[in-house]
């Protein structure tokens, strides 16, 4: 039985032979501009669907939704073309937070049935929105309520299970990655955890240098010393905090020399926290070349997560190590510095030694 199609309505100052060559790219970035119809089979799709190409006589182009479906046409499986604009993804991902804030969340084949997608297509979804998988957004909530559960003054096992962890072997696996020291010297601020500080004058004013017996926790510019040790107190009110007697001065010269354009490149022991997300975040800055700067976008594009550029720049904000994660050498597209914690003068002061120092380093060479 033959379909009865009204008539189709081309995009924009787009005849059909152009938006066949347009679809065949399969760019994603046209999605949402037209739809793909394809009369043999009475669906339509996305441009970058991933079907194979259907014969160039049976497509026809519709530049909505509503015109496609007006025509008979219905949603292709696959590309989910209702689920394609950015307001319908965030409106999925949305559900299925939700569904993951939980405290017994569904698995989530569960979970993307009841969003009205497949798992594959939520995971993509979610890594475009907000740049994790909902694997690492899961984790990252449970480790949010795991602290809040530890600074509420709980045990280390009612914290766990409260915040959805089944074994405390499944918490401690990822504690040295995630919470950067154990679950017990974080419990309730930093109790009965040592961390020591020395603050000292350098090229950029007043500098705070803080660590554990693992290694540097804080690294903070400022031009008072009170302004210096307030954040570090504020994430671990409970913690002994003891000016340092020596025993960092070997991490403060490295950072001294690093500042000098001695030591271009540091890799000194850390023991911070952090969410999977800003974990992969810091480890693209450590990666960019002493002397150089990438862009916002340019890191989301690093760690595989191309529209995550706002939640890199929350990640950069959020460096608890300053100059050691290199987040003073992220800028903007157009060339602006952004912003800085230790003030965007700073970040200027570090970027120009580093391309002075580079420069040097390259005539030399």
């Amino acid at each position: 039985m033959e379909m009865t199609l009204l008539e189709p309505v081309n995009a924009p100052d787009m005849d059909d032979e152009a938006l066949w060559e347009l679809s065949r790219s399969r760019d994603t970035s046209l999605d949402g501009m037209f739809y793909v119809a394809v009369k043999s089979t009475g669906i339509y799709c996305r441009p970058s669907c991933s079907s194979r190409a259907p014969k160039r006589e049976n497509v026809v182009f519709y530049p909505t939704i509503e015109a496609a479906e007006a025509a008979g046409f219905r949603a292709c499986k696959r590309c989910h073309p209702r689920v394609a604009s950015p307001d319908a993804t965030a409106e999925v991902v949305r559900q299925a937070c939700e569904y993951l804030d939980e405290e017994e969340p569904p698995r989530l084949p569960e979970i993307a049935r009841r969003v009205g997608v497949n798992a594959a297509q939520l995971q993509r979804m979610f890594k475009r929105a907000l740049g994790v998988t909902p694997g690492q957004y899961s984790e990252g909530r449970r480790l949010h309520r795991l602290k809040g559960g530890l600074r509420n003054g709980h045990s280390v096992t009612r914290a766990l299970y409260d915040a959805g962890y089944s074994s405390s072997s499944r918490l401690y696996e990822s504690a040295g990655e995630q919470l950067g020291m154990t679950p017990a010297t974080y419990r309730k601020g930093g109790r009965g955890m040592t961390i020591r500080y020395q603050i000292f004058d350098s090229p950029l004013g007043r500098l705070l240098i803080a660590g554990t017996e693992r290694g540097v926790c804080a690294v903070q510019l400022g031009d008072a010393e009170a302004e210096l040790g307030m954040a570090l107190r504020g994430e671990f009110p409970e913690a002994v905090i003891l000016p340092d007697k020596g025993a960092l001065s070997g991490w403060v010269s490295q950072i001294l020399e690093h500042l000098e354009g001695v030591r271009p490149r540091l890799d000194l022991p850390l023991d911070i926290q952090g969410t999977a997300f800003q974990l992969r975040v810091w480890r693209a800055l450590r990666d960019i070349a002493y002397g150089t700067t990438k862009s916002y976008a340019d890191i989301a594009r690093a760690i595989g997560s191309p529209r995550a550029m706002r939640a890199v720049g929350n990640a950069c904000h959020e460096n608890p190590v300053a100059i050691i994660i290199p987040c003073h050498r992220v800028v903007r597209s157009n060339g602006d510095l952004g912003g800085y914690g230790g003030g965007v003068h700073r970040k200027r002061m570090l970027l120009d030694k580093e391309h002075e120092v580079a420069q040097l380093e390259q005539k030399a060479g």
